[in-house]
Protein backbone atom coordinates (compact mmCIF):
# COMPACT_ATOMS: atom_id res chain seq x y z
CA UNK A 1 0.00 0.00 0.00
CA UNK A 2 1.26 3.15 -1.02
CA UNK A 3 1.36 6.21 1.49
CA UNK A 4 -0.18 9.95 0.87
CA UNK A 5 2.74 11.91 -0.62
CA UNK A 6 0.51 14.99 -0.05
CA UNK A 7 -0.26 17.26 2.90
CA UNK A 8 -2.46 15.97 5.34
CA UNK A 9 -4.14 19.18 5.01
CA UNK A 10 -4.69 19.31 1.47
CA UNK A 11 -7.57 17.04 1.58
CA UNK A 12 -9.61 20.78 3.54
CA UNK A 13 -9.03 22.80 0.54
CA UNK A 14 -12.32 23.34 -1.23
CA UNK A 15 -14.92 22.25 1.53
CA UNK A 16 -15.87 25.81 2.50
CA UNK A 17 -16.59 26.82 5.95
CA UNK A 18 -18.06 24.14 8.23
CA UNK A 19 -21.82 25.44 7.69
CA UNK A 20 -21.34 25.51 4.17
CA UNK A 21 -20.73 21.36 4.99
CA UNK A 22 -23.78 20.68 6.65
CA UNK A 23 -26.52 22.67 4.80
CA UNK A 24 -27.05 26.22 3.68
CA UNK A 25 -25.01 27.75 6.26
CA UNK A 26 -22.88 30.89 4.30
CA UNK A 27 -25.46 32.69 2.35
CA UNK A 28 -27.35 34.93 4.65
CA UNK A 29 -27.46 38.36 3.67
CA UNK A 30 -26.66 40.42 6.64
CA UNK A 31 -26.61 44.20 6.56
CA UNK A 32 -25.83 46.72 9.71
CA UNK A 33 -26.09 50.46 9.25
CA UNK A 34 -26.29 53.51 12.02
CA UNK A 35 -29.21 56.13 11.03
CA UNK A 36 -30.07 58.95 13.15
CA UNK A 37 -28.95 57.40 16.49
CA UNK A 38 -30.06 54.07 15.79
CA UNK A 39 -28.46 50.68 14.76
CA UNK A 40 -30.39 48.98 12.07
CA UNK A 41 -29.68 45.35 11.20
CA UNK A 42 -31.37 43.43 8.44
CA UNK A 43 -31.28 39.95 8.04
CA UNK A 44 -32.29 37.90 4.95
CA UNK A 45 -34.30 34.42 6.65
CA UNK A 46 -36.73 33.39 3.68
CA UNK A 47 -38.18 30.22 4.69
CA UNK A 48 -39.17 30.74 8.40
CA UNK A 49 -42.44 32.26 9.82
CA UNK A 50 -42.46 35.17 12.30
CA UNK A 51 -42.77 32.45 15.44
CA UNK A 52 -39.93 30.59 14.89
CA UNK A 53 -37.49 33.61 15.14
CA UNK A 54 -36.20 34.13 18.51
CA UNK A 55 -34.26 37.83 19.28
CA UNK A 56 -32.79 38.97 22.48
CA UNK A 57 -30.36 40.90 23.85
CA UNK A 58 -28.24 39.47 26.33
CA UNK A 59 -24.76 40.57 28.34
CA UNK A 60 -24.08 43.17 25.66
CA UNK A 61 -25.15 40.68 22.13
CA UNK A 62 -28.01 40.60 20.20
CA UNK A 63 -29.07 36.62 19.52
CA UNK A 64 -30.85 35.49 16.56
CA UNK A 65 -32.17 32.24 16.32
CA UNK A 66 -34.79 30.25 14.40
CA UNK A 67 -35.75 26.96 13.63
CA UNK A 68 -38.23 25.20 10.76
CA UNK A 69 -39.42 22.26 10.40
CA UNK A 70 -40.82 20.36 7.29
CA UNK A 71 -42.46 17.39 8.41
CA UNK A 72 -43.14 16.47 4.79
CA UNK A 73 -39.44 16.57 3.81
CA UNK A 74 -38.46 15.17 7.13
CA UNK A 75 -35.97 18.21 7.30
CA UNK A 76 -35.12 21.26 9.85
CA UNK A 77 -33.83 24.07 8.97
CA UNK A 78 -32.01 26.53 12.00
CA UNK A 79 -29.82 29.73 11.95
CA UNK A 80 -27.89 31.14 14.99
CA UNK A 81 -25.85 34.15 14.83
CA UNK A 82 -24.86 36.60 17.63
CA UNK A 83 -23.96 40.34 16.93
CA UNK A 84 -21.96 42.82 18.82
CA UNK A 85 -22.63 46.46 18.29
CA UNK A 86 -19.89 49.17 18.19
CA UNK A 87 -21.31 51.17 20.58
CA UNK A 88 -23.55 50.71 23.75
CA UNK A 89 -27.59 50.21 23.10
CA UNK A 90 -30.46 50.96 25.21
CA UNK A 91 -31.71 47.35 25.24
CA UNK A 92 -35.31 48.59 26.68
CA UNK A 93 -35.80 49.95 23.06
CA UNK A 94 -34.82 47.59 20.43
CA UNK A 95 -37.61 46.45 18.04
CA UNK A 96 -37.88 43.54 15.72
CA UNK A 97 -40.15 42.73 12.21
CA UNK A 98 -40.45 40.07 10.36
CA UNK A 99 -41.84 40.34 6.75
CA UNK A 100 -41.39 39.12 3.85
CA UNK A 101 -38.36 36.78 4.71
CA UNK A 102 -36.39 39.58 6.42
CA UNK A 103 -35.72 40.35 10.15
CA UNK A 104 -35.10 44.01 10.46
CA UNK A 105 -33.91 45.22 14.09
CA UNK A 106 -33.41 48.49 15.25
CA UNK A 107 -31.20 49.09 18.31
CA UNK A 108 -31.20 52.78 19.44
CA UNK A 109 -27.61 53.68 20.57
CA UNK A 110 -27.18 55.09 23.87
CA UNK A 111 -27.19 58.97 23.68
CA UNK A 112 -23.62 59.81 24.36
CA UNK A 113 -22.38 56.48 23.97
CA UNK A 114 -18.85 55.76 22.29
CA UNK A 115 -16.93 53.12 20.84
CA UNK A 116 -16.34 50.42 22.88
CA UNK A 117 -12.56 50.66 24.22
CA UNK A 118 -10.36 53.24 24.39
CA UNK A 119 -7.69 54.29 22.34
CA UNK A 120 -4.46 52.70 23.00
CA UNK A 121 -0.89 54.23 21.91
CA UNK A 122 1.25 52.55 19.39
CA UNK A 123 5.31 52.69 20.37
CA UNK A 124 7.79 52.18 18.05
Amino acid sequence: MALPTRSTDNWLQGLGTPSQLFGRGGDTDVELYEEDGEFVLTIEMPGFDREEIDVNWHEGRLRVSAEHVDEERNRKRTYHRTFRMPRAIEPEDVTARYRNGVLEVTLPAQPGASEAGHPIEVEG
